[in-house]
């Protein structure tokens, strides 16, 4: 895998394994009694860490290693803190409790992340959708998609960038609309061409 790959692969998986869950992640950080501040200072930390990894392969379960990682860097924090405050020590107890496992409710809003994120997918403009289910749904390198979709690699590589950067700037830039679904709510969004 080139480097380009590796980081078209790292900015996906962070877009869509990593990025859903940051908002509990903050609030889990608030209920730790950790400021504003240096809630931004530990998600972003975390992100940095991220992106200077070369695979994310070992990860099994996105969720908790996000959770560990800020852990982590908040237990990181306090070992190099001289003066600790009450707070702090009083919830040190719940950074090694904290409950990785989503709740229902988090479980269903995961789930229609999932389908919104799909839905992200499907709306990519025709070849452009194809490289990127290829590449990134089903995992085949890309000599293997250029080969199958009878393509260069060189188009491959640009139509799998494109697809990436359209979805994370669709999830970035747009509000969702909810969409009453049976048992859950959908995000439904369009991504131009």
């Amino acid at each position: 895998m080139t480097a380009a790959e590796n980081r078209a692969a790292l900015l996906a998986f962070i877009g869509t394994q990593i990025l859903p869950h940051e908002a509990d992640l903050r609030q889990w950080l608030t209920r730790l009694g950790v400021k504003a501040d240096e809630r931004d200072d530990i998600v972003q930390e975390v992100y940095c860490r991220l992106l200077r990894m070369e695979r994310t392969d070992h990860i099994q379960d996105a969720r908790a290693y996000l959770f560990r990682s800020a852990r982590n860097i908040v237990l990181e924090q306090v070992r190099r803190n001289r003066v600790v405050s009450i707070m702090t020590v009083q919830n040190l107890d719940d950074l090694g409790m904290a409950d990785h496992a989503p709740d229902p409710e988090k479980a269903t809003s995961a789930r229609a992340e999932l389908t919104r994120v799909l839905g992200l997918i499907g709306a990519l403009p025709d070849r452009c959708r194809q490289v990127f289910e290829l590449r990134k749904v089903h995992g085949l390198s890309q000599a293997e998609t250029a080969r199958r979709l009878c393509i260069s690699e060189n188009i491959v590589e640009k139509e799998t960038a494109r697809g990436l950067s359209l979805i994370l700037r669709t999830l970035a830039d747009q509000p969702v609309l909810t969409v009453a679904v049976p048992h859950t709510s959908v995000g439904v969004r369009h991504v131009a061409d």
